[in-house]
Parts: C-alpha cells; structure tokens; sequence
C-alpha cells in the first residue's frame, strides 16, 4: 500500500477542481451503463460505471496492492432509492519500479445493484448522480481524475433497455462468480496456506490468489501452487499478524475468475481426513511431503490466539518500557520528583501514598488510552493520523507552550494556585485528586514522539483488534507512571528519597528551568510549523498569559481575590483556540548532501536505479528526532561517508501532519517517529533503531552489499 502517498491529496484536490465532467486530457475514459431504464418498484436494476483507459494507462482494483488507489464514487440519490458497493471483474498483478499491485488494464466495467423501494410510485423520476474519482497510471505517471455521471432513470415495469445495456452485459459476463467449492484458510507458521476446491475450466498452471483486503500478504509474494489431495493449495508468506474475520478473495487464472472467502484457520466446509501428499503444479512447492490433518475449528481458533499472543505481549513490554523512558524527558522529569519527593513529607503514611501512587497511575492511563481511542476512531473514519497527531496542529502546539510557561512560573514561585489545577500546586497536593491531575499532564505533555521501544509497540497497535491496541496504549500510560508506582508502594524506596527540608523550595525553583526550556522548544517548533509571523503571534499570546498569571500572583501576596486576574490567561487560551496561524514559507534544501522531499515515487524511482536510499521521518516537534539530527546525521564523518556512497536522503516532514507518509509508516507497520529506513544499491533494505550515532551510519553505508 505504498504510492498512495501524495498521491491522496492530489486526489482529494483533483475532486475539488470546478466543472462537471471529466476533463479532457483525461485518460480514462467513463461512462454509466443501465440494464433497464424503468425498474420495477420493490426490485431494480444492475447499474454499471465502464472505464476504458487509453494505451499504456491503468486503473486499480479494490485493493491496489503496494500503490495506487481505487475508483470510488460518491452517489447521489433520489429518496427510495440505494446502490450497493462496487463490484470489480479481477485484476492482473503488476510490477514496476519494485511495487506490485492489481490492477485493470484495458476495458472493465464496475458493477453494482440499484434498488427502488416498492414505495416509489410508478412514474416516478429517478435521477441518478455519481462523483467518480479514480487515479490513471502509466508506467511513468499517475494522474487522479474525476468524472461527474448522470442517468436519468423512471420507476416502472423494467420494460426498457437501459443505456449502454451491451456494455454492462460485457462486464458481467467477466464479473468472478461465487465459487461452487470450498475454500480453508490456516497459518503455517509464517505462510498462509489457501485450500480450495476444485472449479471447472481453471487453469491451475496459471492460477493466482488476489485478497479483496490489504493485510494478509504482499501483492508480490511468491504464490507457490500445489495439489493437497482433490484440492487447490496455494502458499504464500503473511504479512505480519493474523487479519481477524474472514478472508475474500478472487481465484483467476486470467481468463476465468471465481470469487472465493472463509473464515481464518477454520474450514469452511465439513473437516476432512488427513490431507493426502502435495504435487506440485505452476510454481513449485516442496515435493511431496506429507501434510498433517485438518484441523477442526477449535483447534484452528486455538492456533490463530497463540500465534498472535507474543506479539501482543512483545508490543505491551515495548510499551511499557517505552513510557518508562519518556520520565527522562525534560518536561516530566520535574514533575516527577517534585511528586516523588512530596511524598518523603510524610512517608509513615503508607495509605495515603499508595492511594497517590494509583491515582497517579490513572491519570497517566487515562490520557495515553484517550489518545490512543482518538486516534483508533479517526484512523477507522478514513483519516491518515500517527502517534501525536495532537502536534501538528501548531494551536496545539502554542496551547502547551503557554502551559509549560505557566508551570515554569508557578515553580519559578512567582504565583500559587491552591486547588485543582495543572501547575506545582497541583504537583505538591498530597490527595489523590492532586495525583491524578498530575498523571494526566504529565501523559500529556510527555507524548511528542517515540523513544526506544515504542515505534514498534504502537506501529503493532495499528494491526491489532481494538481491545489490544487500547491495551498497549495503556501499557504506555502505565510505564510512564511506574516509578512513582514503586515510590507508593515500596516503603524502602520512600527511604532513599531525601529528608524534606526548606532545600525543596530551592529546588523547585529550579525545576522551573527544565520546563522553561520545554516552552521554549516549544516556541521553536511553533515558528517551524508557521513561520517568523505565526511565532511572534504565538510569544505575543504567551506574554498576555505571563502578564495574567504575574498579575495573580501580585493579587495573591496582597490577599485579593485573583479572578479579575485571570481574564488575560483565559483571552490568551482562547485566541489560542481560534486564531489562524499562517503557514511557514518553505525552508530552502540543503545543497551539503543530496537531500529531496519524501515521496513514494521518488522513493521507487531511486531504488530502481540503484541508487543508496536513507529515508529520514522526522518532525520538528520530536525530541529524539532533533537529537539524532545533530549527534549522527549532521555529523562531518557521517555526511562525508554518506557523499562518498553516492546517497541520497529522503526526508519526510511529519511536523504539520502528511497522510502520505502517515500510510508509508502504515505500511512498515508503525505509527510514530523517529523512523529511519535504509537501502542499498543492490536494493537490501533495513530498518534502523530509534537512537542513531554517527558510527552505526557509517558502518551501514560503507558496508559492501
């Protein structure tokens, strides 16, 4: 699922485009196909959309493989009348650039079933309105285009030939066909191995599996094509977890086509006998070796949970260690001792601290799984987001500059606030209320990015039933709030904490300048995301802030109410909420390495010419990502090894958000950033760690493929 990167957008904009029919540099070419033009109230008619592309141009199936996008189309519809989903005739596999995918070449026709409710009165006008978008290729180009149909149908007795009727008939007659068998579906360990009952006029030498849905192998992995007994068996590598439910595909051979579907690891038909030896047909599988019997449903259902049970495990330790070590992270790190060290004030109340410690632990909780529900809920709404998709929005960005300020100065003692509140006199409440809120904003504030052990923990929540994914995301809530954890709990540990003294005005005072550097990061990251302009507005809204809360705390020392005060901090917070922040003007390329824009196609087109790839994803709010910028990859001795290697870097801007590259993460099975990816001239690629030094680039650049 790969070049359906910038591709998305530019979609999206070419939908957006004024006029009514597709363009005339079009190179596909579409038209609505009608079987009756008065169907029969309580019935209906087959509706059809034909697309025929010029020489050299393609179209994409319903599940395009690693690029491209499908056609789809948007209807609308008189009342009393529904479309069911399109239906596509079977695909053929192809490869350039090093991405397969299925795709349609030559005439196809899109089929569907249009259905008027017995209702709509005879007579009746039914106009019928469809927005086609679909993307053309060749083997060099992608166009998306759009073509706006019409058809102007009468509710009656389905007496009419409809418009275009020969063509739908042509498209029907090479539509795949509900298979007359039966198919099985099991995991062998790293394959998946298809059983399927014989159909008449299949070739079996030329016979290939295409899934109607991304996830259960890649479109360019070997299909190795055998004989079990009386059944088809076709082996393929899987593609990372078990997709849940069941698995749909079309079995074509390139002339005849069936469709075939059964639930994963369960036989969809009665469990046979053990399965006699293989022989090999087309592409050959191992010689005959005899295979184990069927399995029956429970024990089918019982393999898939093992299999997918240490991954789940794996993820939730990466998880959990991963928010272990976003405490060291400059904003949490205060917050964290000045809650560990509150609870050294009175630490003989062991009660007290372990209700801290659980309250803490679900605040934490409580905002890594919101996050985590959010994104789940956008991402299964079509949209492209990541882990800390909060970020790219720079409001959000200015909203945490200006709390990080505000915490600075509450430490810094130039205010106090008593009560609920996110700043240190929430920090050093000794409740559970105060615990709670202070695991909530330290959840918060904490999550700009990945560390080490992360990316692959929440890239693995993108491929995991909702429950599970929720759960790793807890996982990362509940690593964050694990040391306080032990603090609560662990009588000798409160021991080793310092004695309270008037030392711990001091030092809270000068924690204040870990979260004053944190809001001037963030301030850096605001002017990134939207320019010299948009920062200075941004600073100009912090200061309203400060001035509020230096007013608070004059009123405050001179025991006055402090309401009054707060206007200005609530003007800044919902100017923040409102304003429009400018964009930022494009920032010059770097001309000291060979340096591009991200993109599929660039991507495919380098690896194709053999040419050294390092795929850099980062964005400017991500610590880590700065961090690895300067220690390895601006490094003199890294630039000059990655010159003299001839390579070239490709960098994804992730800072205000790009569902392109939030699909090419997708696609590599994560979620997050940093990620770094590598590949040679002879094509090898590998994926890099997290935390990245000067030496391991080197070693990587100059080692012989």
């Amino acid at each position: 699922m790969l070049l359906r990167l910038l591709i998305a957008l530019c979609a999206a904009i070419a939908t957006l485009s004024p006029g009514n029919a597709q363009g005339p540099t079009s190179h596909i070419a579409a038209e609505m196909a009608v079987r009756v033009s008065d169907p029969r109230p309580g019935a209906g008619t087959r509706i059809g959309i034909t697309m025929t592309p010029q020489s050299g141009w393609h179209a994409y199936w319903q599940n395009p493989g690693d690029s491209g996008l499908p056609p789809e189309v948007t209807w609308t519809l008189p009342e009393g009348v529904t479309i069911s989903a399109l239906e596509h005739p079977a695909p053929s596999l192809l490869t350039l650039g090093g991405l397969a995918s299925y795709v349609h070449e030559g005439r196809f026709t899109l089929l569907a079933h249009l259905r008027v409710d017995s209702s709509v009165p005879s007579g009746t006008p039914l106009p019928v309105r469809g927005a086609l978008t679909w993307l053309a290729c060749s083997d060099s180009l992608c166009v998306p285009e759009r073509a706006n149909l019409a058809i102007d149908l009468v509710a009656g007795d389905a007496s009419s030939i409809g418009k275009n009727a020969d063509l739908l008939r042509r498209g029907e007659a090479v539509l795949p066909r509900p298979a007359k068998g039966q198919m099985r579906v099991t995991r062998e360990q790293d394959r998946w191995e298809f059983r399927i009952d014989p159909e008449a006029g299949i070739d079996r030498g030329k016979v290939r599996l295409y899934p109607a849905t991304e996830g259960w192998f890649s479109a360019d992995a070997r299909q190795r094509v055998g004989v079990s007994g009386d059944q088809l068996l076709i082996s393929v590598a899987a593609s990372g977890s078990a997709p849940a439910g069941t698995f749909k595909g079309v079995l074509s051979d390139g002339r005849r086509a069936v469709v075939v579907q059964a639930r994963t690891g369960i036989d969809a038909g009665t469990a046979k006998a053990p399965l006699p030896q293989v022989k090999s047909v087309g592409e050959t599988i191992a010689a005959t070796a005899p295979t184990a019997p069927a399995q029956t449903t429970a024990e089918a259902v019982s393999d898939v949970r093992q299999d997918e049970a240490p991954s789940v495990a794996l993820a939730l330790i990466g998880a959990l260690i991963g928010g272990l070590l976003l405490n060291l992270m400059p904003c949490v790190f205060p917050i964290l001792s000045l809650k560990a060290l509150s609870l050294a004030r009175s630490g003989a109340d062991q009660r007290a601290a372990r209700i801290e410690g659980i309250a803490y632990v679900g605040g934490s909780v409580l905002a890594t799984t919101a996050l985590g529900a959010v994104l789940l809920g956008a991402r299964a709404m079509g949209h492209e987001i990541g882990w800390s998709f909060q970020l790219q929005d720079p409001r959000i960005i200015l909203a945490l500059a200006i709390l990080a300020l505000g915490i600075a100065l509450n430490l810094a003692g130039l205010f106090e606030v008593h009560g609920p509140s996110m700043s240190g006199g929430w920090l050093s409440r000794r409740d559970w209320v105060g615990a709670f809120g202070t695991g909530l904003l330290a959840a918060v504030i904490a999550t700009p990015c990945s560390g080490p052990f992360m990316g692959v923990a929440l890239g693995a929540a993108l491929l995991l039933p909702a429950p599970a994914a929720l759960a790793i995301f807890a996982g990362l809530g509940l690593g964050m709030a694990l040391p306080f954890l032990l603090i609560a709990f662990v009588p000798r540990l409160q021991r080793l904490l310092p004695k309270p003294g008037s030392w711990m005005a001091d030092l809270r005072r000068i924690l204040a300048i870990p979260m004053l550097l944190t809001a001037l990061g963030l301030a850096w990251v605001l002017g990134r995301q939207v320019g010299v302009t948009g920062m200075v507005l941004g600073l100009a809204l912090a200061t309203l802030a400060a001035i509020g809360l230096w007013w608070v705390g004059i009123r405050q020392h001179r025991g006055k109410r402090v309401a009054i005060a707060l206007v200005p901090v609530g003007a800044a917070f919902f100017a923040t909420a409102v304003i429009e922040l400018p964009a930022a003007s494009a920032a010059a390329a770097s001309t000291e390495l060979a340096t591009e824009t991200f993109s599929e196609k660039r991507y495919a087109e380098l690896r194709a010419a053999g040419t050294p790839v390092f795929v850099d994803m980062t964005a400017d709010w991500c610590l880590i990502c700065q961090v690895n910028q300067r220690v390895a990859i601006d490094r003199p001795a890294t630039q000059q090894a990655f010159r003299a290697a001839g390579v070239v870097t490709l960098i994804g801007d992730w800072t205000r958000g790009d569902p392109a590259i939030t699909r090419f993460l997708a696609s590599k099975g994560r979620n997050s950033i940093p990620y770094y990816l590598y590949t040679d001239a002879s094509g090898r690629t590998e994926e890099l760690p997290q935390v990245l030094t000067s030496d391991l680039l080197v070693k990587l650049v100059s080692a012989e493929p």
